[in-house]
């Protein structure tokens, strides 16, 4: 009997489990029913053409909006503009039974389970061109499963309101394919020069092959990898006999010429800043440019709007830059800092028409600063190691090393005072007393201070004091050196981006610039005090602005060709209490016919001026608590002293 009852009892206990189970499992049919049923009513779809546009928002300093990263996806075609073999190829690789299915696929959906189940990994996705499209156009870019459930039941309810042809051509026109081209006719232009109507079959199954993975299947950073794809989308148009195999054979033969008339792809303001910002998500937080264009973030930039939109302002005032020896426009960059974050305010790349994401000189360029460096490299150590701003410096022909290859700098006509002291050789930008003063203390004290300042120096050797360094320089770092004399002898490391919410939160790193105690108060008011001189009576006398102190410090490379008398770069890079600026002025391309005539004081010390007069409402503080020190202290004139600060100002 009790064996009777033990039976029976089990039997209750698994049939109540089972029901259990059933209850469970209906409940969550039920519930992902009820989801596709709020899905369903709640999405517009009606509106879709109206919804395609996600840009990522760039906010300045404040919070306020300031730009967005939205390429151009209004530049629409219809589906009559596009080829049927563009149209055959895009179904035939992304969903070949597009024309079947009522929005999802069920047999795509099993054959790609029981292919990943095979390959033991993802191989195979399952999305059709409408839940694709559904992507591009109605959801956030989250990769979740409720996500994918939205993707379902709002892709059925486009297929009831819009017939295939128009999904299709909705999908083309928004879809990404790389280097900034969304849409097939964007994308047309971007690639191959032309318009849409006029691709061949060798191109439309190209851009067919990006769709999958933009980045890795364009033809301009992947040749290889974009023919692979291509090949690969024409053995599926065979396979879904859209050509023949021997029209595949004979198209995959065909070499593929590139050709650019895309134009600039950013629409919003301030493309320059935009640029910097894209290039530093990309190395600082390791997003991807086609994860900035189609991924709707929010970045939170240190740009003051003020600050920006008056640089741009100065650089479309030709007037206020120097041409090259034949006439030509010079070419230039400007890039300003907040001394006290590190944060850049507003920035410049280059003149001329913008170029998506094209050189910065503001911040990718490295060159000869010229005498900028002594600041950094000679006076600042020099002081450290006990030396005053009157001490007195030599500045006579002299020759530096032993051996058969000595260096011997030289001043202008070889004309030489003697000696004088530091802060007049500061102001004058005299060579002889910088590099005797390097000698003195020694390079390795130069170098020392170059690192703390955030330069890099691979050849150690008194040239440096000229700067005659390697590798080169961009006005990014220096405006960064010089944000230690402004800002109580420490240097903060210049940002663009304070931080970057994405649709799952905020991306990593949250950053924090870092911060490096490169000298002393004292030195940096020392030095503050000279550079003051400079801007007051000395080579940098065109940077000066009513109503407020600057600082700073000019240089001059010149043309590297015997016989040619002329400069390469001109450089400024000035401060205020609230504001570091570093602006260049040169050619891209120096040659015996295209170099400037000018040297930094009647090229980038104004330029540097006209930018800080443009923008003076916005900079805070005025003035040091420093004065530069008493002209009436400098030693007696003499007739050749125009003739020597000339010369030296070249250098």
């Amino acid at each position: 009997m009790k064996v009777v009852i033990r039976l029976i009892q089990n039997l209750w206990r698994k049939f109540h489990l089972t029901q259990i189970v059933i209850l469970l499992a209906a409940i969550v049919v039920l519930a992902g029913l009820g989801t596709g049923f709020y899905f369903m009513k709640s999405a517009d779809v009606e509106t879709l053409k109206q919804g395609l546009s996600q840009s990522t928002i760039i906010y300045d300093r404040n919070g306020e909006k300031a730009s967005k990263l939205s390429a151009n996806r209004t530049d629409s075609v219809s589906i009559e503009k596009m080829p049927e073999h563009l149209q055959e190829a895009i179904v035939a690789v992304e969903d070949n039974r597009f024309y079947e299915h009522g929005g999802f696929d069920v047999k795509g959906i099993f054959r790609a389970f029981f292919t990943n189940i095979m390959a033991g990994s993802r191989v195979q996705g399952a999305s059709t061109i409408t839940q694709q499209l559904t992507k591009n156009a109605l959801l956030s870019p989250e990769k979740t499963y409720r996500r994918k459930v939205e993707e379902l039941f709002l892709a059925i309810e486009i297929e009831k309101v819009y017939k295939k042809e128009e999904i299709l051509e909705m999908y083309l026109n928004t879809s990404y394919f790389g280097n900034g081209a969304w849409g097939v006719q964007n994308a047309s232009k971007k690639y191959f020069g032309k318009d849409v109507s006029e691709l061949t079959l060798a191109e439309s199954s190209m851009l067919a092959g990006m769709v999958k993975a933009p980045s890795r299947y364009n033809p301009i950073d992947n040749m290889d990898n974009a023919l692979e794809r291509r090949q690969v989308v024409l053995n599926q148009m065979v396979k879904y006999s859209y050509i023949t195999e021997s029209e595949a054979n004979e198209t995959a033969n065909i070499d593929i010429t590139l050709r650019d008339t895309s134009g600039d792809p950013l629409k919003g303001k301030y493309a320059h800043y935009a640029d910097a910002v894209i290039n530093e998500a990309i190395s600082r937080y390791g997003l991807t440019q086609d994860d900035l264009l189609t991924q709707g973030y929010n970045i939170y930039t240190s740009m003051d709007q003020d600050v920006q939109a008056g640089l741009e302002g100065v650089y479309e005032n030709s007037s206020v830059f120097p041409e090259t020896v034949n006439g030509e426009d010079s070419q230039s960059a400007a890039v300003l800092v907040d001394p006290k974050t590190g944060g850049v305010l507003g920035v410049v790349g280059r003149r001329g028409e913008h170029i998506f994401r094209g050189f910065s000189f503001a911040t990718q360029m490295k060159k000869s600063p010229g005498s900028t460096i002594k600041p950094l490299a000679v006076y600042t150590p020099a002081l450290e190691e006990g030396y005053e701003p009157t001490d007195m410096l030599e500045d006579k022909e002299m020759s530096f090393g032993e051996g058969e290859d000595p260096y011997s700098p030289t001043n202008y006509g070889g004309m030489y005072e003697g000696e004088l002291p530091m802060y007049r050789a500061v102001e004058k930008s005299a060579n002889i007393p910088a590099v005797w003063l390097l000698d003195q203390i020694g390079v390795s004290k130069g170098v020392n201070a170059l690192k703390r300042f955030g330069l890099e120096v691979e050849n150690a050797k008194l040239g440096m004091a000229l700067g005659d360094i390697t590798p080169g320089v961009s006005p990014l770092q220096m405006a960064e050196a010089y944000t230690a004399f402004s800002n109580d002898g420490v240097r903060k490391e210049t940002f663009f981006i304070q931080k970057i919410v994405g649709p799952d939160g905020e991306v990593e790193p949250e950053w924090e610039p870092e911060e490096v105690k490169v000298t002393s108060k004292e030195i940096t008011d020392q030095m503050t005090a000279m550079l003051l001189g400079v801007v007051e009576r000395g080579s940098g006398e065109r940077a000066q602005v009513d109503e407020v102190d600057i600082a700073g410090k000019t240089g001059s490379t010149q043309v590297p060709i015997e016989g040619i008398e002329g400069t390469e770069d001109q450089w400024f890079v000035g401060y205020t209490p609230n504001l570091v600026g570093a602006v260049w002025v040169g050619v891209e391309e120096v040659s015996k016919t295209n170099y400037l005539t000018t040297n930094s004081s009647d090229g980038a010390v104004p330029l540097f001026g006209e930018v800080v007069s443009e923008i003076l409402p916005y900079i805070g503080e005025t003035s040091f608590d420093v004065e530069a020190i008493d002209s009436n202290a400098k030693q007696e004139e003499h007739w050749y002293d125009g003739i020597i600060e000339k010369w030296n100002e070249w250098f």
